[in-house]
């Protein structure tokens, strides 16, 4: 179905893609940006936003700044996203002024609310837990849980604005729920069935302007402090279990009627049953390691999608791969030069740093891949193991 041929269809004429968002995601579009003759606009608030470094054209403006969207869609052929912390309402009246948004308007509404994103799964009939909302301190408001009473431990979830653990507290009884609810300001949230996962997976997928649709490998993502810190590719699970969650992401992608690229966390139970936990509607933390182990990476095909190129091969070129997060551990002003070195010099690394001014704890700051070329020394798993240990130890001490 993919094109193996990966430019043979690149346009005489250069495309001109907007960007809503100046962050890693954008900037690590930049090489597929190059290598297909798309020139990159980005609209982000900060001129030290990543980003920045890798255009000579950017307007400086809040994301969800529509009277700068109206600029920078001026300037462009198509307008995508790097995050999804847009004002839909206040976008929506530029597609009636011609506005070309990849994705659309339309396939992004059932999905920046989290709550309204599970009704959405829900009603295209897709795997997941149990969900309530609750709106005010009147408490739930409505039900969209199957008929199903909801127990404690459970999960609590702002319906926007969350990533990487922000606005995620686990609820184990009654008496713990007033103090997250209240640090939210009793803003409406989505309360949900903890899930006793035997681990948590992912996978990328994409859909062309044509229908055509792509599945990268599923990938098993290792989180601690709800941040994920390591991603191992493939994910040892069954052919069975690859084969439903493709279908779970062809059943999306093609509900939606979607073009780009989207990111699908899973949860994958003690008792072998796949759950769908969170849709991003973009590239993806889990699909970095397409950056230097597949044929044609997330931020490419997310490229070739929007302008209407065919897409590209998701499959690897290498036996397996590991993704470490480098995240920060301490608050500094640090390039961390001397460990980066240190990691570049592991056999199929490749160091990918974001350019940011600042350390914190838990922001990530870059990641590395390495590949695994199976030379047969050591078994996937071990390989895995020794490679993770021997990242974590040179960047964490």
């Amino acid at each position: 179905m993919h094109n193996e041929n990966l430019h043979s269809s690149i346009p005489n004429k250069s495309k001109r893609v907007g960007i809503i968002g100046g962050g890693q995601l954008a900037w690590m579009m930049a090489g597929a940006a190059e290598s297909l003759g798309i020139e990159l606009v980005i609209q982000t608030p900060s001129p030290n936003d990543p980003a920045v470094a890798i255009t000579s054209e950017c307007i400086f403006a809040s994301i969800d700044d529509a009277a700068a969207t109206t600029k920078l869609a001026a300037h462009c052929d198509v307008v995508t996203f790097e995050n999804e912390f847009i004002n839909l309402e206040a976008l929506m009246p530029l597609v009636q002024e011609g506005v070309c948004f990849q994705p659309s308007l339309a396939a992004l509404a059932p999905l920046l609310d989290k709550y309204q994103q599970r009704c959405y799964l829900q009603e295209i009939g897709l795997p997941q837990p149990n969900f309530i909302s609750l709106e005010g301190q009147q408490g739930v408001k409505e039900k969209r849980s199957g008929g199903n009473n909801l127990e404690f431990p459970l999960v609590l979830k702002a319906r926007r604005q969350g990533y990487d653990g922000k606005g995620t507290f686990i609820i184990r009884d009654s008496q713990s729920l007033d103090d997250p609810w209240q640090q939210l300001e009793y803003q409406p949230v989505m309360l949900e069935e903890f899930i006793d996962f035997e681990r948590e997976l992912a996978v990328m997928a994409a859909r062309s302007v044509t229908g055509e649709i792509v599945v990268y490998p599923v990938v098993e993502t290792q989180q601690e402090e709800q941040v994920c810190r390591r991603v191992i590719v493939p994910a040892e699970i069954s052919s069975t279990t690859v084969a439903e969650i493709e279908a779970i992401a062809a059943t999306l992608l093609s509900s939606l009627q979607v073009v780009g690229v989207f990111g699908i966390e899973l949860f994958l139970t003690t008792g072998g049953k796949v759950l769908v936990n969170e849709v991003s509607p973009r590239t993806h933390n889990s699909g970095h390691y397409t950056l230097d182990a597949c044929h044609t990476s997330q931020f490419e095909q997310q490229l070739r999608a929007v302008v209407g190129l065919p897409l590209g091969s998701p499959t690897m070129h290498c036996t397996g791969a590991v993704m470490v997060n480098l995240l920060g551990y301490e608050d500094s002003q640090n390039d961390y030069l001397e460990k980066r070195q240190q990691l570049a010099n592991l056999p199929h690394s490749f160091v990918h740093w974001y350019g940011k001014s600042q350390s914190r704890p838990g922001r990530k700051l870059g990641h590395v891949t390495l590949l695994d070329k199976g030379d047969g020394k050591l078994s996937n798993k071990h390989w895995q193991q020794e490679v993770i240990e021997k990242v974590e130890s040179l960047w964490y001490g």
